[in-house]
């Protein structure tokens, strides 16, 4: 808003009330894509241990040092235009930023300002304890007060510390926990802790702090966006945003010869669209324009340009010529599309050609339903003619062609909630104007309907609806139309007081008149043959969602899924009204969800989790998730009792199969990289197909893989992608993984869309990094009697790769594995594709590999476990891991309760992790009235105090 404002300065007649509501749907989306990369931080299994990412266990160097990567990332991605890619490095910069202010003990030392140093390394700095400096006196309440020691709070030289967080790493003597029910370390000495993570004692033994923390961590987090502001320029910022951007205009269009018609239609109405914007336009923002051309064999490149007459010269540039016969590219055309396109785009396909390129289906289906974009098809034939002008090609008649041959774009839209229209090239002209009418700003859908045959439906325009219009595909025979007063009209036909008529040849444009009449309106429509009926209107009032499951690891909270929902068992639905204005007054207590024909399958109520609704997201709960495909209606009313209502038009396909990423790595030129990600099967045992796909061919083999899942089961796999050294610091790549099940493909099919950015090749500085995993390590007071055990994670932040590793101290025996995913079987029968979990299996002695190398497959390797000892020279690693991490098995007695491993990288970094057993006591009797706390219990008692808790972070 204080960006809008200081551009505006000029105008007199400013209305912030509107500015407000008018920051567009675009906006709400983009700030849910930086809040979920802050929340992801918390479950991603590379980032939720390891302490660099929270400012947790005093790794405060390190920490500042990923955070200033983070802040390099955003920079660099917004000045490329990147502004997704931008976006999840903010969130994640946002998370560790206000992280800082919750587990360090800045607020205690009495600090009314911000940390500058952490982004700025001039600013002076504070010291930080050493590891041999204790730093907490012991607390064995809940709530902690004046636990920190006197040398860590005092006004001169004060000492900077961040509370030890579970068991790994181990907390020194002295030192403070972060603390709360959820964190294991705090009953080594000094018990306790310090976060001030929530107002709960519960959960935060500085509880009493949260408020000064958060102002803080608020403070902060405006001085990035200020900072960020002042680096990328006022427009580049309001882009990341999608700041009152226009919706993106975005053709696909076919440029063989016989397409003239098209391009003249799509030019002009481009043309028409800018004017418009031009006129209108109070920030100077025009909206991002992508043009994307194919033919056969060929497609692309992409044109896209934030300057509309550059985007008009792209369109005079395209000519139709050449061109062989049927099929062509168009699938991956609109894969291209979709991935330069920002979420919500509405795309437009302009051929007269079905698709050659059927493999890139569920790949483009991934796409539309993960940036929830529609895809619209114009798809033109004059059947007067089997070939006809210079450079037109020859087509035969559509008659004498597949019938279903552009059933996969009806597919498509159907799936997106566009529309396809079968015109003529003398109608594209008139029909090409549903492109106008569906790209200007604060457009809604009031209904969504396919139908086969005769139909009958109602929708409501409320007051915060200005114009509406109804788009009808097929050929219309008759439609009745009935106002909320009942009156009648019937169409076509006369000139009635309801409505006009504009019907070209597969189109039918149905435009209100004004005044426009609030309340329920009938439309009963028959047509020959299938029809699609869309109804837009004019408002800013939307709403965006997503669904989430319940997340009980390291802190309770809600976890946005990847990909579909699965269909059966319970989630959570999550929902956020954008375009209201802060002095409106509305409530909002359902979704419906609504299946292919338009009946309504369940009804989800919704709770807000703030009394300020507006400003907060609705949350509701479905025990089970319906088996049929739907969509869904929001309904609610306003301060004066009207029915408001909107929804949404992508159709949602529950499935029975998930993919869950684990990693997914930056790019470096000249590197190789690996995404790690599982596959759930929560059906029965069958068979699946795996496919992974990228835009800008990283993977230098198709990938597609059969696997055998069992019932409730799952695999591990990996996906290697080589970034050539031309690649350009900043560049956004797209992996589209798709899984579907080989017996019923439509009905059990999911995706997960992994966006990843090439960031520059610098000296790497950064020492490798132990996570911990899981400890088995309670050693009695007689240690002969038992063994302690813990398992740690070895990866390297830096881009080198892991070189080396040494048990430097410790009487136990260290074991080396790998998470495995891919494997020849006739080497490890054991990972047969009958497999349902992931296995680790020992790291193999490195072997000259003499067999191509494909993706799926590893090189010949033999089968030899790695086992370190104490006194063993450093084990070369570094051309088993290439990039991916190590796990590390250590064992010992509890007569030698430490241990200590040491890690290298191929740029000579090293690491120290220090491992200690715990040893077992019994809880001092002020704790004992707490020992039956449990995580069930937790979560039961959570959502009981939903609305007086609130909790933001895990540690």
């Amino acid at each position: 808003m204080e960006t809008l404002s200081k551009m505006m300065e000029h105008q007199h007649d400013v209305d912030h009330e509107e500015l407000y509501t008018g920051l567009g749907r675009g906006f709400w989306h983009a700030v849910g894509e930086v809040a979920s990369a802050n929340a992801e931080m918390d479950f991603l299994s590379s980032t939720c241990s390891d302490p660099v990412y929270h400012f947790d266990s005093e790794r405060v160097e390190g920490a500042t040092q990923m955070l200033r990567e983070f802040w390099g990332r955003t920079v660099l991605q917004t000045q490329a235009k990147e502004y997704q890619g931008a976006r999840r490095s903010l969130g994640q910069l946002f998370h560790s930023l206000q992280d800082f202010y919750s587990h360090s003990n800045w607020v205690e030392m009495g600090q009314q300002a911000v940390y500058l140093h952490l982004l700025h390394p001039e600013e002076p700095s504070v010291p930080v304890a050493s590891e041999e400096t204790p730093t907490c006196a012991e607390c064995y309440r809940f709530s902690c007060y004046n636990n920190l020691l006197e040398k860590m709070i005092r006004q001169t030289e004060p000492l900077l510390t961040t509370g030890y967080f579970s068991a790994y790493p181990v907390k020194p003597p002295g030192k403070c926990s972060h603390g709360g029910i959820l964190d294991s370390s705090r009953h080594q000495g000094a018990e306790g802790g310090i976060n001030k993570d929530s107002t709960s004692p519960l959960f935060s033994p500085h509880h009493y702090l949260h408020k000064e923390a958060a102002h803080l961590a608020t403070t902060a987090t405006l001085r990035v966006l200020h900072d960020l502001h002042n680096e990328v320029g006022p427009k580049s910022f309001l882009r990341l945003f999608s700041v009152q951007q226009p919706p993106t205009l975005v053709f696909v269009m076919d440029t063989t010869g016989s397409m003239f018609e098209e391009i003249t239609a799509a030019r002009l109405r481009a043309l028409s669209i800018i004017q418009a914007r031009k006129k209108s336009q109070r920030t100077s923002l025009h909206g991002t324009f992508i043009l994307v051309p194919f033919h056969d064999p060929g497609f692309g490149p992409v044109m896209e340009t934030d300057d509309p007459y550059q985007f008009m010269q792209y369109m005079e540039d395209l000519t139709a010529l050449g061109g062989g016969d049927e099929p062509e590219m168009c699938l991956s055309a609109l894969q291209l599309a979709l991935t330069h396109s920002p979420p919500l785009s509405e795309i437009f396909v302009f051929t007269d050609a079905s698709p050659k390129d059927h493999h890139l289906e569920s790949a483009v289906q991934a796409l539309i339903l993960e940036k929830q974009t529609k895809v619209n098809f114009l798809l033109t034939e004059d059947l007067s003619f089997t070939g006809r002008g210079k450079g037109m090609r020859k087509r035969k008649r559509r008659e004498s062609l597949s019938p279903g041959r552009f059933s996969l774009y009806s597919s498509l839209s159907s799936l997106s909630g566009g529309m396809t229209i079968f015109t003529t090239k003398t109608d594209i002209h008139n029909v090409s104007a549903i492109v106008e009418d569906t790209t200007t700003s604060s457009k809604v859908t009031l209904l969504h309907a396919e139908c086969e045959s005769d139909s009958s439906n109602s929708f409501r325009v409320d007051k915060a609806v200005s114009k509406v219009i109804l788009h009808i595909t097929g050929q219309l025979t008759h439609c009745e139309l009935v106002s909320p007063s009942g009156v009648q009209q019937s169409l076509p036909g006369t000139d009635g007081p309801l409505a006009v008529l504009d019907s070209p040849k597969g189109l039918n444009r149905i435009s209100l008149l004004p005044p426009l009449e609030t309340g329920i309106w009938q439309l009963t429509v028959k047509t020959i043959g299938p029809m699609t009926f869309n109804v837009l209107g004019d408002s800013s009032l939307d709403f965006l969602y997503y669904f989430a499951r319940e997340a009980n690891e390291t802190h309770p909270g809600l976890r946005k899924m990847e990909g579909s929902p699965i269909a059966g068992v319970p989630v959570f639905l999550v929902v956020t009204v954008t375009g209201m204005s802060p002095n409106e007054e509305a409530s909002f207590s359902h979704v419906t969800l609504v299946g292919p024909n338009g009946e309504s399958l369940q009804e989800v109520l919704l709770n807000s989790t703030s009394s300020h609704w507006f400003e907060e997201e609705l949350v509701g709960y479905m025990d089970s998730v319906p088996r049929k495909p739907f969509s869904m209606r929001l309904s609610g009313k306003d301060r004066r009792g009207n029915l408001l209502e909107r929804v949404s038009t992508e159709m949602i396909r529950p499935t029975h199969v998930q993919i869950k990423v684990h990693s997914a790595p930056h790019l470096l030129p000249g590197h190789s990289s690996t995404v790690l990600f599982e596959i759930i099967n929560h059906g029965p045992s069958r068979h699946f197909s795996l496919s992974a796909k990228d835009d800008h061919r990283h993977l230098s083999h198709p990938y597609q893989q059969r696997l055998f899942i069992g019932a409730r089961g799952s695999v591990k796999r990996e996906i290697e992608l080589r970034t050539p050294h031309t690649a350009q610091a900043g560049t956004a790549i797209t992996l589209t993984l798709t899984v579907q099940a080989e017996d019923l493909p439509d009905s059990f099919i999911n995706y997960a869309v992994v966006h990843l950015a090439v960031i520059p090749e610098e000296p790497d500085k950064m020492p490798p990094a132990c996570s911990y995993l899981h400890m088995e390590s309670s050693c009695p007071s007689l240690c002969s009697q038992r063994s302690w055990k813990v398992s740690l994670e070895a990866k390297d932040r830096g881009h080198s790769g892991l070189a080396s590793i040494q048990l430097a101290q410790g009487e136990g025996t260290l074991v080396l594995s790998e998470v495995s995913m891919q494997r020849r079987e006739e080497h490890f029968p054991q990972l047969h594709e009958e497999t349902t979990v992931g296995v680790h299996l020992p790291l193999l002695q490195p072997q000259k590999d003499t067999s191509e190398h494909h993706f799926g497959t590893e090189s010949e390797q033999r089968l030899d476990g790695v086992q370190l000892f104490k006194g063993d020279h450093p084990v070369n690693i570094s051309e088993w891991t290439k990039g991916k991490p190590v796990i590390m098995h250590y064992s010992s007695g509890c007569c030698a309760p430490h241990a200590e491993i040491v890690l290298w990288d191929r740029a000579g970094n090293m690491r120290q992790c220090h491992l200690k057993a715990r040893q077992e006591r019994a809880l001092r009797e002020k704790n004992r009235a707490h020992s039956g706390e449990s995580t069930s219990w937790l979560v039961l008692m959570l959502w009981g105090h939903l609305t007086l808790t609130f909790i933001n972070d895990h540690k």
